[in-house]
């Protein structure tokens, strides 16, 4: 497997522009000869089917959902990051690649991250111009907010709902396309098998999920835009339908997959209520500007909130890194609060979360105030739990949330399968071992309204493969293979749920690969998971047909890849012998327990290429430099 990142040569902040320059073009003619397939209408894959269509491309998009604006991206509520420096607080471009670079844990590569904060300025432009509803100040201007792992006010955002407006525009620049031609749209249908003919991708295979029907589509190049895996752990904050299938696909196919353990656990989600929840509800990180984090001094204090007093209640984060409070990284704010709960400080009926308050902010800035900046936030909260934060603290705990790994990437945004183009929450790129807040909706925008549709351009020009159609024996193979899955999970007639096997399985992958990992309890989980699918596989019952609506052979077929995926997860994590970011080895920690990195032996990135089934994937490294961001310990003290 080669991972030529192609990064261009020049100083950083000349690399982007001196690489458009360089490209070769496709000229508006010719434009319209190329057909290329989206999967995936969330904000990168909106944007980037909008984009390359008012380009000039024909673009075929597939979304299973009944409309592309219930992709998950409505779900980021706290903001989109850019470097404006509105405030005049000392934020730069450079500042926010610094801050990303550091966040990350030195594992990503500086060239896309530099890039990725150039970009940013271009974003809010284009979202103001489209009418997204940012918040304002009293003089019209465009607010900011701080999120964690900075020191400045870069976040724009729309109260609580950002990832939904910026999606409303993203989906009206679609649907515009949609009204023109020049985007044929395909709705309710899943992408289930990437065609590839002489080593480059040409297609994809899909099933209607209200038919059944089993479909070939033919392009000259694919662009996944499918998000992230969170739901292997069974419990997130991903909605039900997110899954790994499309990439995981593509892996099999060929495409490397990259940092598959590197997943962040989201500090600010309302706790688990029982065994009965199959998901868990998120609350915005932009909570953490005017809340503050706290567990009662006591262990086992099991008084009210209200009743127990200021000195006797512990702002841990606020004591242990005075410069950046309640606004320290996912990752940090995440492990501080797992061992707040694990020594017996836990609040709440479970004893499974701890304080977020904001009894202090109302008091200094008023209700109406809190109540303008989050007060979706806030209704959410009440109708979920029943308490009234207004009242009393809200409870928080950490769950698994957005992934930072996904299908690796040059700097072109194209997988290892030249014409398989990866962007958003799919690829690995931008976030190295942890993503700051407000940052998925900057890389789902970047990529998909100003770095792909000039980078697939440079591809499109340059190809030279004959023209195929879905006659190709590599289709019809491929359809009969989904075909043959679908039947087999049919025709098993267990007595077991899928969801009982997904619960299971993400049971084994929090308990072994969740927050805190070691070697002990990664073997453990690797030897669990084999056992597990092969039960799946003779014990799941799969009711109905293929050939109609079907959301059990929907279901089961996204938990047999999770089964298989996992496996994949747990390597990555027990060969990275290290801490960094979201990936927490135990074995690797300083005396004052943070993350350890080994800069010798990890300053790469790790890829898996898949090995045939039933044997251990092949790892590959791209190795990182940092020339502009010197290697340090990361620290929020």
């Amino acid at each position: 497997m080669e991972l030529n990142a192609r990064i261009p040569d020049g100083p950083i902040e000349q690399k982007w522009d001196r690489h458009r320059f360089e490209m070769k073009l496709v000229n508006p003619a010719n434009k319209r000869k190329f057909d290329v397939i989206v999967v995936g209408t969330g904000l990168a894959g909106a944007s980037a089917a909008a984009t390359m269509a008012e380009l000039g491309y024909n673009v075929h998009v597939f979304t299973f959902h009944d409309s592309p604006r219930r992709a998950h991206s409505i779900a980021a509520q706290g903001g989109i990051n850019a470097a404006k420096n509105y405030q005049n607080d000392g934020d730069s471009v450079f500042r926010l690649f610094y801050d990303t670079v550091k966040g990350g844990d030195f594992r990503a590569r500086e060239a896309n991250v530099y890039r990725l904060a150039q970009v940013s300025l271009n974003i809010i432009d284009q979202a103001v111009a489209q009418g997204v509803p940012f918040a304002r100040e009293y003089g019209g201007l465009l607010d900011n907010r701080s999120f964690g792992g900075a020191q400045v006010s870069r976040t724009f955002y729309a109260r609580g709902q950002t990832g939904q407006q910026l999606l409303l525009g993203a989906y009206q620049a679609l649907e515009r396309q949609v009204d023109a031609g020049k985007v044929r749209m395909h709705t309710r249908h899943e992408m289930l098998d990437l065609v590839v003919i002489d080593g480059v991708a040409r297609g994809i295979v899909t099933r209607d999920l209200v038919s059944g029907k089993i479909e070939s589509h033919v392009a000259d190049a694919v662009v996944l835009a499918t998000g992230g895996y969170s739901n292997v752990f069974f419990l997130s904050t991903n909605a039900k339908g997110c899954n790994v299938t499309a990439t995981y696909r593509a892996y099999k196919r060929g495409a490397g997959f990259a940092n598959p353990c590197f997943t962040q656990i989201h500090p600010t989600c309302i706790p688990p209520s029982g065994e009965y929840q199959s998901k868990l509800t998120l609350m915005s990180e932009s909570l953490r500007n005017d809340g503050r984090i706290w567990v009662p001094r006591t262990p086992g204090d099991q008084r009210p909130p209200g009743q127990i007093p200021d000195d006797e209640r512990d702002y841990y984060l606020e004591r242990m890194y005075p410069s950046f409070g309640n606004l320290v990284p996912r990752d940090v704010a995440s492990r501080r609060a797992k061992e707040m709960v694990d020594s017996g400080h836990g609040v709440g009926p479970l004893k499974n979360g701890v304080y977020l308050d904001f009894s202090d902010a109302i008091q200094r800035l008023g209700r109406d105030v809190i109540e303008e900046r989050y007060g979706n936030l806030f209704e959410m909260y009440e109708k979920i739990t029943g308490d009234d934060p207004y009242r009393v603290p809200m409870r928080i705990y950490p769950a698994p949330h957005y992934t930072m790994g996904g299908l690796w990437v040059d700097y072109d945004l194209m997988s290892t399968v030249p014409g398989l183009f990866v962007i958003g929450e799919a690829n690995f790129s931008d976030h190295g071992a942890n993503r700051l807040g407000a940052s998925a909706l900057m890389q789902g925008l970047a990529d998909g309204y100003f770095i792909l549709p000039m980078t697939i351009g440079n591809y499109l020009a340059r190809i030279g493969h004959a023209p195929v159609d879905t006659d190709h024996a590599a289709f019809r193979d491929a359809e009969t293979e989904v075909r043959n899955r679908a039947d087999r999970l049919l025709s098993i007639n267990g007595s077991k749920s899928v969801d009982e096997f997904h619960i299971e399985l993400g049971r084994i992958v929090w308990n072994h690969c969740g927050m805190a990992r070691d070697e002990a309890g990664l073997r453990e989980g690797l030897a669990k998971i084999p056992e597990l699918r092969e039960r799946f596989w003779r014990e799941v019952r799969v009711p109905g047909s293929a050939q109609s609506l079907n959301q059990s052979l929907e279901k089961a077929g996204r938990v047999a890849d999770f089964l298989e995926f996992a496996e994949i997860l747990f390597h990555d994590a027990l060969a990275r012998e290290e801490s960094c970011g979201a990936h927490f080895r135990t074995e690797h920690t300083t005396e004052e327990g943070e993350a350890k990195r080994d800069d010798e032996h990890f300053a790469h990135v790790a890829v898996w290429e898949y090995a045939g089934d039933g044997n251990e994937p092949r790892r590959h490294t791209e190795p990182l430099e940092f020339e502009y961001v010197p290697f340090a310990q990361r620290s929020y003290k």
